[in-house]
């Protein structure tokens, strides 16, 4: 009986390699890709530590609202109270209303460096966003400017600071996280756990030197960067881009930094309405396929990975049921594995970006994720126009 353990068909042999070689793929995707923020946060205690006793620049905070006073009355409090001696807040609320308004009113009364203005509501054929924010940057005071919007807050009354402290010689870009706010439900996990992975991907990437994404809910870079770029004008024809694709066009290995220290997070509110995230992931979708460099694709070829090691593990499984009994322990165990590496670093991951963790659903937000991005891809084969400015919605 031992020997026949010990024999192996070449269909057996294969099976079994092609999955022992997908688990070290997936394994160094993990350990060495998606824990690099980890690493980074230990050898350096807090990752781009705030420049201690340096000279303050003065920052300009513009906050994209959209029609929400209940976002605005709840977390601009947060903002308009940060612990920094120069720094003014531009709310620019893409539509007007009343409540809006009146909400923007008060706190103007109260907090002197609050401005706001709005886009108007018959605006066509431009992006609203991308509006709102160029007036925004046109209409702030200063260089060093702070993105975020009206549904994220600080979590701490030191994110300004130490997003302006993380500005060494050279900086002109820094990208920043925002976790998303424990919510229960199935797909307020999914949305938490995409937001975790896209996160781990903006910071790994940066700080290997190969920026390529940013996230406009925590921000920043130079007034003048914007302007020597024309703004926006490369993507004028899309409605998103605005945070991303700009970023993708200005960020390289010299000019930009990451900041994850806690006091430099933002959280967001939990999205209550699950199309509304969908068109969110649509949006990010139009502007990927303009990226330039291989950053997205070496993710997307690691997804891929996950997603052939999961088949070639079944496959593996199945045959050893019926053949040589070692396969399956062979699959078991390397399943096993890999599932552990994943939630060590994701665990830590997430308190390291203060999101609660989601261990116990990895299993199935794993699944689940790649199979809405796919289904959030044919979605757009269909709708597609919606991507262009030219097409009124």
């Amino acid at each position: 009986m031992s020997e026949n353990l010990l024999t192996f068909s070449p269909l057996e042999q294969l099976l079994a390699g092609i999955t022992g070689v997908l688990f070290i793929i997936q394994i160094l995707y993990y350990i060495v890709i998606y824990a690099r923020p980890l690493r980074a946060a230990k050898k350096n205690g807090n990752p781009l530590r705030a420049t201690a006793g340096g000279e303050e620049q003065p920052v300009s905070v513009i906050v994209y609202a959209h029609g929400n006073p209940d976002d605005l009355r709840n977390n601009l409090p947060a903002l308009l109270n940060q612990d920094y001696p120069d720094y003014e807040v531009i709310v620019v609320n893409d539509g007007s209303d009343a409540e809006s308004e009146d909400v923007l009113k008060l706190f103007s009364n109260e907090y002197k460096h609050l401005y706001y203005t709005y886009v108007p509501v018959d605006t066509q054929y431009l992006s609203h966003k991308k509006l709102a924010l160029t007036m925004g940057i046109k209409a702030a005071r200063h260089d060093l400017i702070l993105f975020t919007e009206a549904d994220c807050h600080p979590l701490s009354p030191q994110w300004v600071r130490t997003m302006a402290g993380s500005y060494t010689p050279g900086t002109e870009v820094l990208l920043g996280f925002c976790a998303y706010r424990h919510s229960k439900g199935f797909r307020h996990k999914l949305i938490a756990y995409d937001n975790l992975t896209n996160g781990l991907q903006m910071i790994a990437s940066a700080l290997s030197r190969h920026p390529f994404t940013g996230n406009g809910r925590n921000l920043s870079y130079r007034k003048q960067l914007f302007f020597a770029h024309k703004g926006y004008s490369k993507s004028l024809n899309l409605h998103a881009g605005a945070d991303d694709l700009f970023i993708n066009e200005v960020a390289d290995s010299t000019n930009t930094q990451v900041q994850f220290a806690p006091d430099s997070i933002l959280e967001m509110n939990p999205i209550e309405d699950f199309g509304t995230w969908k068109e969110m992931k649509a949006s990010r979708a139009a502007t990927q396929r303009f990226y330039k460099g291989c950053s997205l694709f070496f993710y997307r070829t690691g997804t891929a990975s996950d997603l052939f090691f999961g088949l070639a593990t079944i496959a593996t499984f199945a045959l050893g049921v019926t053949g040589n009994g070692l396969l399956p322990v062979w699959a078991a165990a390397l399943l096993l594995l890999r599932f552990a590496a994943k939630a060590v670093v994701y665990k830590k991951s997430a308190l390291l970006l203060q999101q609660k963790p989601l261990t116990a659903w990895l299993p199935l937000l794993e699944i689940a994720q790649p199979a809405y991005d796919i289904y959030v891809r044919i979605y757009r084969m269909f709708n597609g126009k919606k991507d262009f400015t030219n097409n009124v919605a």
